[in-house]
C-alpha cells in the first residue's frame, strides 16, 4: 500500500490517532485482557460502563487487529493532507461518535450474545475513511492475477477486508457501522463538511510530537495560477528532467480528473517516475500547505 509521502509530514491528527491505539493496546495486550475492552450489551445497558466507551476506541482487539488497523490508518493519512488537519479532525469525531452510537444501538436492537463483546479499536474512523478512498482515489494500475482481474487499491480492500472478518460478527457490527459514519460525513448531514476545529487545536497535536523535515515538494504548483508563482526549488529541478520521457497521458488525464492542471500533473509525475498514487498526494500535501 503506497499512502504517498512517507511519514507523518503535515498529518498530526493521523499521527496521534496511531500512538494513541498503540498505547492503549499494548498495556492491555500484556495483561491478556483484550476481550474485556470492546461494548457489550451488558457493560453499556447494565453496568453503565462508560469507561469502556474509550477503551473501545482506541485498544484494538488483538495484535493482528493492531497491525493492520495501524497500516490502514497510516495510508488513510493522505485525507488530513488533502482537507487538512483541521477538517480532519472533525472527520475523526464525527465518524467516532457515529460509529459508537451505531454499535450501542445494534447491541439494545440485537441483543445476540454472540457480538457480545464487539471487537475494539478505530474500527470507526478506519471504515468511514474507505468511502473517500472509494470515490475519491483514483486507479492507477489494473493487473491479473489467476485471470482475477485487480488494481492496485485491491490490497487495500483486502487489509480491510480481513480486519473486517477478523472476530466474526464481533469485528463486522464496528466495521459497517463506520462505514454508514462515512456515507453520512460524504452526505454532508448536519452541514458537518463545512465544520473545521480551531487552529489551535490541530496545532496542539504538532507540538506533542517528534519534529519531522520539511516537505521537499512544498514548491510545487496545484493550480494555473500558482504554476506562475517562482519557486527557486522548481526550477532548479526543471533542466534535471527536460531530457526525460513525458509521463503516460493516461496517468496525467488521472490527475487532472482530480482537479489539478495539466503542467502540475507533468511536474509530478516526472519528480515520482509515473507512480500516479504518489504524485496525487504530493499534489494534494502541496495544496493543502499553500492554503
Amino acid at each position: 500500500m503506497n499512502g504517498g509521502l512517507p511519514g507523518f509530514h503535515n498529518a498530526p491528527a493521523s499521527r496521534a490517532v496511531v500512538v494513541a491505539s498503540a498505547l492503549f493496546s499494548v498495556p492491555f495486550g500484556f495483561r491478556g485482557r483484550f476481550l474485556d475492552l470492546g461494548l457489550s450489551y451488558q457493560n453499556v445497558y447494565e453496568r453503565l460502563s462508560i469507561w469502556r466507551l474509550i477503551t473501545s476506541l482506541f485498544a484494538f482487539s488483538s495484535t493482528p487487529e493492531l497491525i493492520f488497523g495501524a497500516a490502514l490508518l497510516y495510508y488513510f493519512r493522505v485525507f488530513e493532507r488533502q482537507i487538512g488537519s483541521n477538517k480532519y479532525a472533525v472527520f475523526i469525531v464525527f465518524s467516532t461518535m457515529v460509529s459508537v452510537l451505531l454499535q450501542i444501538l445494534a447491541l439494545g436492537y440485537l441483543k445476540d450474545p454472540s457480538i457480545n463483546p464487539l471487537t475494539s479499536g478505530p474500527y470507526g474512523l478506519i471504515f468511514a475513511s474507505y468511502v473517500p478512498f472509494f470515490f475519491d482515489i483514483p486507479v492507477s494500475m489494473r493487473f491479473r492475477i489467476f485471470r482475477l482481474s485487480l488494481s492496485d487499491k485491491s490490497f487495500v480492500y483486502l487489509a480491510g477486508l480481513q480486519l473486517l472478518c477478523s472476530s466474526g460478527r464481533r469485528s463486522v457490527v464496528p466495521g459497517v457501522s463506520g462505514i454508514i459514519a462515512g456515507l453520512l460525513y460524504r452526505l454532508n448531514t448536519f452541514g458537518i463538511r463545512r465544520l473545521k476545529f480551531p487552529e489551535f487545536v490541530t496545532s496542539l497535536f504538532s507540538r506533542v510530537s517528534w519534529p519531522f523535515s520539511s516537505n521537499p515538494y512544498q514548491g510545487l504548483p496545484t493550480t494555473e495560477n500558482d504554476a506562475n508563482i517562482s519557486s527557486p526549488q522548481v526550477h532548479q529541478t526543471q533542466p534535471v528532467h527536460t531530457a526525460t520521457q513525458d509521463p503516460p497521458e493516461s496517468s496525467i488525464a488521472a490527475l487532472v480528473s482530480m482537479g489539478f492542471d495539466r503542467s502540475s500533473a507533468v511536474q509530478a509525475l516526472v519528480l515520482t517516475n509515473n507512480d500516479v498514487n504518489l504524485a496525487s498526494n504530493i499534489l494534494l500535501e502541496a495544496q493543502a500547505l499553500q492554503q
